[in-house]
């Protein structure tokens, strides 16, 4: 197939208003269902109570119905003696007698009031004796009384079209007696997964497969906002079986396919689709980022969108272009984002032309909030799953300062703030630390952004802790001259870093354990791919020590962290790099250390007394963790 360029973008805005004049969503009918089924779905018709809730006059507690005006002057040095009735109100028990001024009647919790009485005294404001009831404080009329219809009154309308039912609803439901629900129809959205490289989880993985990941995270998403997924499995890059599948989701309401919409060779979901027709192709190609492949199409019509395949691409299409058309054929109400201002720590570069949205994890800072970019890209699975919400850069924005305020549109309906942050320098043992302190409840949310930029952020206010491992080449010292006056050094412990490399690799064989000057050779020759760490952090302050000027094949490639750059190496992606040794010995590779460094911890001093810190300290200090670090290969 020859491969197509996009020609013309849409903008995000018109893509969407071409897709919704077209298809003009709107629910799609509705039926009634029982109340046993009802949970989630979304209400066609106002709901009316038909009686009172609740249905009579009840006690709100143990105690003696009265009449109110007879418990008046009432104290405890001179008490009220009333006449106690013959009659015990438990619940479910009718009242047969009557108060007559000067009388009352025992009553339980939730008891029907008998006639005559306004008010119910607790069992704990009386005493008895031989001759009836003292009454040891007075009451007013209604007191103790929950009367009928003053929680719900008959004729009101308790639950309002296009409510989604949760377990609070449901119970509102079954209170004033109903069975039987008219909700709204649920959307029908066939999914389908596309390309040669997609294999379901479960099966055995290989070089150039990929999970299909997409199906289960848009089938979840569907049903969180009302709809019912059908998934038509994963479809090889072959156009008679994607034309045979296609045409038997058409069945549904709504068609989803994942993958193949970038115009390139293999890519044939769109020519299957501008082949179907009627009227087939609206959008197809949208000046956004992630997510310019978008295809949105309307094929015998039946709606139909073409989401990138990268995780984020087609997730952040999903949210904003799929998810608010099938609200309104799910007869929900619109999605309202939570909104934040936040600050930007630091440049954010953009594509003039394209709508760009960015992920972004939050932290509280001492002027509100700091937005940190995932900065991950469309591939990664985690980000979604891991941020906070975005930002939306407009289209003719080429760059935002550090510094600027930005809106963060959340992507959950609040935001939980973390009980520790912590951001720096990754290390394995730092995931070690945090999984001890996740033992003890504690919530904690880690930023990598390497050590300077876990420095910066501590002298910002916007962290707990930073993780560091940069060495001063004056003193030889690690950490201490990051310091202010308001911040302290907790000391961590000491790691090996070192070049990785493939033990069967005979290029690197020449190598000694005093990591000789042979290194010269690895670093001149084309033929070896290095993978470099983010800037900012210490390791690539120490890799650029070694390589000096030199910028061998593969320095501008950045890992995130050390196991990134031995996950790289170990699938031949790149063949050394520098990191930690027990990342290496994780995954057998060869290892020639370069020197002992210390990991270490910067704590602002207005931080030390916060509850969260100091269980940090207090498991850092523990002989079970030092030892755990140890079987780590970390010294504690």
């Amino acid at each position: 197939m020859k491969q197509k360029q996009f020609l013309k973008l849409a903008t995000a805005e018109e893509a969407y208003r071409r897709f919704v004049e077209e298809i003009k969503p709107a629910p799609l009918g509705e039926e009634e269902v029982a109340l046993e089924e009802a949970l989630h779905r979304i209400l066609s018709r106002d709901v009316i109570s038909k009686l009172n809730v609740p249905f009579f006059d009840r006690s709100s507690f143990d105690g003696f119905a009265v009449r109110a005006e007879d418990t008046f002057g009432a104290e405890e040095t001179s008490p009220i003696l009333l006449k106690l009735n013959n009659e015990s109100l438990a619940c479910g028990v009718l009242p047969t007698i009557a108060l007559k001024k000067g009388t009352l009647t025992s009553i339980a919790t939730g008891g029907v009031l008998p006639r005559g009485a306004n008010g119910v005294v607790m069992l704990e404001k009386t005493l008895a004796d031989g001759q009836g009831i003292q009454i040891l404080k007075p009451i007013t009329p209604g007191e103790g009384v929950l009367f009928a219809g003053s929680d719900i009154g008959a004729e009101e309308t308790v639950l309002r079209k296009g409510e989604r039912l949760s377990s609070r609803e449901t119970g509102v439901l079954a209170a004033i007696g109903e069975t039987e629900i008219w909700v709204w129809k649920k959307p029908r959205v066939g999914i389908i997964s596309t390309g040669n490289e997609i294999i379901a989880p479960g099966s055995p993985m290989s070089v150039g497969k990929v999970y299909d990941s997409n199906a289960v995270i848009l089938a979840d998403s569907l049903r969180e906002i009302g709809c019912e997924p059908f998934h038509f499995g994963i479809v090889a890059d072959d156009v008679n079986l994607l034309e045979a599948t296609l045409l038997e989701a058409l069945g549904m309401d709504f068609v989803l396919i994942s993958g193949g919409t970038s115009k390139g060779e293999g890519d044939l979901n769109y020519s299957v689709i501008e082949k179907m027709g009627n009227p087939g192709i609206l959008v197809h190609g949208v000046a956004l980022k992630p997510g310019k492949p978008l295809c949105l199409a309307s094929v015998n019509g039946v709606p139909t969108a073409v989401l990138p395949g990268f995780p984020t691409s087609a997730i952040f299409t999903f949210t904003k272009f799929i998810a608010p058309v099938l609200r309104s054929m799910a007869g929900a109400a619109e999605d309202q984002h939570d909104k934040v201002m936040a600050v930007l720590p630091m440049k954010f570069n953009s594509q003039k032309g394209r709508t760009e949205f960015d992920m972004v994890n939050l932290v509280k800072s001492k002027g509100g909030y700091t937005a940190y970019s995932m900065g991950k890209g469309s591939g990664s699975i985690t980000t979604f799953a891991k941020a906070d919400g975005f930002i939306e850069i407009p289209r003719q924005t080429e760059m935002l300062e550090a510094g600027d305020q930005v809106e963060v549109l959340m992507l959950g309906k609040s935001m939980r703030l973390a009980d520790l942050m912590i951001i720096g320098s990754h290390c394995i043992g730092l995931d070690y630390l945090i999984g001890l302190l996740q033992q003890e409840k504690v919530y904690c949310k880690f930023i990598s952004v390497g050590s300077m930029g876990g420095v910066m952020a501590a002298k910002r206010g916007e962290c707990d802790i930073a993780g560091s491992h940069l060495m001063d080449e004056k003193s030889e010292q690690y950490n201490d001259h990051l310091l202010n006056e308001d911040q302290v050094l907790i000391k961590g412990y000491k790691r090996s870093q070192g070049i990785l490399f493939r033990k069967d690799d005979s290029r690197f064989s020449e190598l000694s354990d005093e990591f000789n000057g042979s290194i010269s050779d690895i670093l001149n020759n084309c033929e070896i791919r290095m993978i470099n760490r983010n800037r900012g952090s210490g390791t690539r302050v120490l890799l650029d020590q070694i390589l000096n000027e030199t910028r061998p094949p593969g320095y501008f490639s950045e890992a995130k962290s050390h196991n990134a750059v031995a996950a790289a190496i170990a699938q031949g992606r790149a063949d050394w790099g520098m990191a930690i040794h027990s990342v290496a010995r994780e995954l057998d590779l060869g290892f020639i250390h370069r020197q002992d460094e210390e990991y270490d911890f910067i704590i602002p001093k207005e931080r030390l007394q916060k509850p969260a810190v100091k269980i940090f300290l207090e498991i850092l200090d523990r002989p079970a963790t030092r030892e755990g670090l140890k079987k780590m290969g970390l010294v504690r």
